[in-house]
């Protein structure tokens, strides 16, 4: 790595420092229809090697070897490209530009989507294609990938999670309300690799591995195409959903930008000032002497602060077990009795300062802080180097469940006599690199690259015990372990256009290539405190109390064990035909084959179809239908670990294994296969008036052999907690774990088939009301749902009804169908007058649905109906305003969520408040009667609508020269 690093460095000076930028001979400004210069415009001039882009002003200069005619041409992202020819003499001319605004003309050009080295616009593609310009990311507060997206792109859905471990840290997102591991991220066109991370908390995206998008900076970004259409017989597996290709920055001013902003919410009967959030980035683009080339650096840095939005503890003790009513005690005296230890508790608590609110349910605390370089050098007209590399560096802290004094078998009350929250800490390094040689091989346009990128997730968790230890000997600080994901990708693609003169056939693109690629998965393990039970290495043994087994390993989070340690490896080898054919000017053809051969599982072959006819003047009809698969990640194949999770409020020793483990064979699950897929889609696309843009499409997705990960499956108990022997689980479990401290185990298999069907709404039209005022206004929208068509198990699961109904619960059945929203509606509107711009946006998140993972409609359950529990769609609104007093300056001051808007809160049950003392079974305290994990979840985790911190306010300062 360090040899790469020094040949890059060696590379990016000797590139940026091998000569000078041209001088004058034409000059001039380059400007929009309102009159705002354009800094970072890029000036060429046709058939010769000069050109340079614009200053900070707007302003330019060109020299040439000699007088002539020239012809000059001038572009601009999100603006058309304009030419000119001018007459140079042996005088200094004077040439303004004037370029119009490409949203007006609807030239939002896109490159994903098509093989083709011809541009397209976004309504000209054959398949739906969202573009997300460097100024939409920049409009509001949200400063990371996955917000900017949730809140931009109706299709895309993500949140932060809470109190999950890792994914803490790492947000899962979802596109057409399918998972996070299907859709493809590439930047510049090629593959990104994949976090680390595999989700198996309670929450959305539970057993996915997605890409950390935030890693990448938002400085870095030139604009995000989002492929809305099944696209894996062009890019390979994964691309079920659709593709998300981040394009970087090239040849741009420099850039500035920093801001900070807040909680500022009183929605919950308390005032939160919380979630601190201080941003600053950079970026440049210099451009090469003599029209070879570009460079450009962009870096960011993002620190914020925790937020937590977590209710008060609704159980009536906190340092003793509640009291057993005595068998001839009255209710009266049993109350009376109850309610003097709850009057010596609370004293207790005051006295030593433990609060009743004693989570951390919100955002965790995050520091991140990364770069970004892009580059390209021309060795002539046919062939050019480029290269983009970055590294980002992330830390986080999330907190787990508040251990309580009263959980003996958790906790070392010489260490933390008032219990402690045990806190979650990450390092997070992300890097990758990526060169590549394209150009002109006769006819053909060819392109060579590789791709190569890592995700390494480091854990150390503080403020824990291991209560397992002698009384008074444990640390309180662990090293966990940690993961890595290695991909290294290399390929190979030619393309070249045919055109016919005369003929039914008037054009067609061919284009046909290869791919290879390696993937790494690893687990480190943590040091031995952090997951043993005693220390056998010095024969300390576990430490019990009474006759119950203490916990092994840290609290919140065992560390990795030496058995759970592995490095494995696949690779891969793909070739794709991708043919474009256009009948004229009114329809064009698309059909692409892709086949893949995994090292690990076999072979796969996509297809793709896709068609698009002109019904009149800029209106056309398009569609597709697709295959796809998306392989098992190694992550899915192989992570296993032993952790500490809670159900039903209670403390879980949970053993994640993975399909080579005999476990697995004992349920009759054999080694997992690859997601198949098939989609369609049909809509309209087109615009009107030339200042009015539509897009409407329709998709239905099928999945079949659909990884889940399985509901967990707990010991088998009787009367009284007791083990049942003969109990199937018990059995399993047995052979691995004697003593009974696992409680349940859990495992990967492909075990659904699932349909997705929606529809995607997209309109625009932008008004000039004046030479220095405009409107636009933009309206999305998406419906979605999925349901699950079957749920298929092993011969042995499915002969056992008890294994049946746990292989895939309701739970796990609301995380595929409804814990991300059925609808989203985004409208905006951008007014901008002489120097200040108004920005208003609302968005409406449609309802979600959470199924407890035991049916509380069947009577004998004995369980309250509320536990099912629908939420209903709210409106989050978003303003700013910006000043720009100079061309360099912008001054901006805005709120997100500005009405303070809230999902509904969970449902409690009555019973289950600090004051109830009752001694009667019906009507006592029970935390199993609501989802609240007693009264600290005012919200719901395992459903991702719009988050729950309130409002936001914030400042922002950019500056352009």
């Amino acid at each position: 790595m360090k040899k790469i690093l020094h040949t890059t460095t060696f590379l990016i000076f000797f590139l940026l420092f091998s000569g000078q930028l041209f001088a004058q001979g034409l000059k001039g400004k380059v400007t929009d229809s309102t009159g705002s210069v354009i800094p970072g415009a890029t000036i060429q001039v046709i058939g010769a090697k000069i050109g340079t882009s614009t200053d900070g002003n707007g302003q330019y200069a060109l020299k040439f070897p000699a007088a002539g005619a020239y012809r000059i041409k001038v572009s601009f992202t999100g603006y058309e490209t304009s030419e000119t020819e001018v007459q140079i003499d042996n005088t200094v001319k004077t040439q303004d530009f004037t370029l119009r605004d490409a949203r007006q003309l609807l030239l939002d050009v896109i490159v994903v989507g098509s093989r083709s080295s011809v541009p397209r616009t976004n309504i000209q593609s054959l398949v739906p294609v969202d573009l997300i310009t460097s100024k939409d990311v920049r409009t509001f507060a949200q400063v990371d990938v996955t917000q900017i997206l949730n809140y931009v792109a109706p299709s895309f859905s993500s949140n932060r999670q809470t109190v999950a471990d890792g994914t803490d840290h790492i947000d899962p997102a979802s596109l057409r309300g399918l998972g996070p591991d299907q859709v493809l991220v590439l930047v510049n066109g090629k593959r990104r690799h994949t976090t680390a991370l595999v989700n198996i908390n309670g929450t959305f995206g539970r057993g996915t591995v997605g890409t950390d998008m935030n890693s990448i900076p938002v400085a870095a970004i030139e604009r995000i195409e989002v492929l809305r259409d099944g696209a894996a017989a062009q890019y390979g597996s994964d691309a079920i959903a659709g593709v998300i290709n981040v394009v970087l920055k090239k040849i741009t001013p420099y850039s500035f930008s920093t801001s900070f902003g807040q909680s500022d919410t009183k929605a919950l009967g308390r005032e939160f000032n919380d979630g601190r959030t201080f941003q600053v980035d950079f970026s440049k683009g210099w451009a090469f002497k003599n029209d070879r080339g570009f460079i450009n650096f962009a870096g960011q840095y993002l620190q914020r602060g925790f937020t937590n939005r977590g209710g008060l503890d609704t159980r009536p003790l906190l340092y003793s077990a509640s009291p057993t009513k005595g068998a001839t005690e009255t209710e009266a005296d049993f109350q009376a009795r109850f309610a003097s230890l709850k009057a010596a508790d609370d004293a207790r608590a005051a006295a030593n300062g433990l609060d009743r609110n004693n989570m951390r349910v919100g955002n965790s605390d995050s520091k991140n802080g990364g770069f970004f370089l892009n580059g390209q050098y021309n060795f002539s007209d046919a062939a050019e180097l480029y290269f983009a590399g970055g590294y980002t560096h992330k830390t986080g802290s999330a907190a787990g469940f508040f251990r309580l004094p009263t959980q003996t078998t958790q906790i070392d009350l010489s260490i933390y006599p008032n219990g402690f929250l045990p806190l979650i800490d990450t390092k997070i390094n992300d890097l990758s690199f990526s060169a590549g040689l394209k150009g002109k091989l006769g006819s053909w346009n060819y392109d060579l690259s590789n791709t190569s990128g890592e995700n390494n997730i480091g854990f150390d968790i503080n403020n824990t015990v291991n209560a397992s230890l002698p009384t008074g000997t444990s640390p309180t600080s662990f090293y966990a372990g940690k993961l890595f994901f290695r991909q290294n990708t290399t390929n190979l693609d030619l393309d070249k256009k045919y055109t016919f003169d005369g003929g039914f056939l008037t054009s067609l693109n061919t284009a046909f290539g290869g791919e290879f690629r390696i993937d790494n998965y690893q687990i480190k393990p943590g040091e031995e405190l952090s997951y043993s039970y005693g220390q056998p290495s010095k024969n300390i043994p576990g430490r019990m109390v009474g006759s119950s087994f203490t916990a092994a390993g840290a609290q919140v989070f065992p560390g990795f064990k030496p058995a759970n340690a592995l490095d494995k490896s696949r690779h891969n080898t793909s070739a794709y035909l991708d043919l474009e054919a256009e009948f004229g000017s009114r329809i064009m053809l698309e059909a692409a084959g892709r086949y893949e051969n995994y090292s690990d599982f076999g072979s796969n072959f996509s297809y793709k179809f896709a068609g698009k006819i002109k019904l009149f003047g800029d209106i056309s009809i398009r569609g597709a239908y697709a295959t796809g698969f998306r392989a098992p990640s190694l992550h899915q194949r192989f992570f296993n670990n032993e952790s500490t999770q809670f159900v039903a409020g209670n403390p879980t020793q949970v053993l994640t294994v993975n399909n080579d483990n005999p476990i697995v064979a004992q349920f009759g699950v054999g080694s997992l296969k690859p997601e198949i897929s098939r989609s369609g889609s049909l809509g309209l696309a087109g615009r009107i008036a030339k200042t009015f843009t539509f897009t409407i499409d329709a998709y239905n997705i099928d999945i079949d052999d659909r990884i889940v990960f399985s509901s967990q499956y707990a010991r088998e108990r009787g009367a009284g907690g007791v083990l049942i022997p003969t109990g199937v689980v018990n059995q399993i479990l047995n052979t691995v774990d004697p003593n009974a401290q696992v409680n349940s185990v859990q495992f990967f298999t492909n075990a659904i088939k699932t349909n997705t069907a929606g529809l995607d709404v997209v309109l625009t039209n932008r008004f000039t009301l004046g030479t220095s005022s405009s409107l636009l206004l933009s309206v999305a929208g998406n419906l979605n749902k999925t349901i699950v068509r079957s749920v298929q198990g092993s011969a042995k699961i499915e002969s056992d009804p008890t294994l049946k109904a746990k292989l895939f619960d309701r739970l796990e059945r609301s995380r595929f169908e409804s814990s991300v929203p059925k609808n989203k509606l985004n409208i905006t509107a951008n007014y901008t007058v002489d120097k200040l711009s108004f920005v208003a946006r609302t968005v409406r998140f449609g309802e979600v649905t959470f199924l407890n993972a035991v049916d509380p409609n069947v009577p004998a359950n004995g369980l309250p109906v509320q536990l099912d529990q629908t939420f209903a769609p709210k409106w989050v609104t978003d303003f700013s305003v910006s000043y720009a007093p100079g061309k360099a300056l912008t001054l901006t001051v805005g709120a997100n969520n500005i009405f303070d808007v809230y999902p509904d809160k969970l449902y409690i049950d009555p019973r289950n408040n600090e004051n109830n003392l009752s001694g009667v079974s019906t009507t006592n305290y029970s935390g199993g009667l609501d989802n609240t994990s007693n009264g600290r979840f005012l919200f719901p985790r395992a459903i991702s609508q719009f988050g729950f911190s309130g409002r936001y306010v914030y400042g922002k300062i950019a500056c352009t020269f």
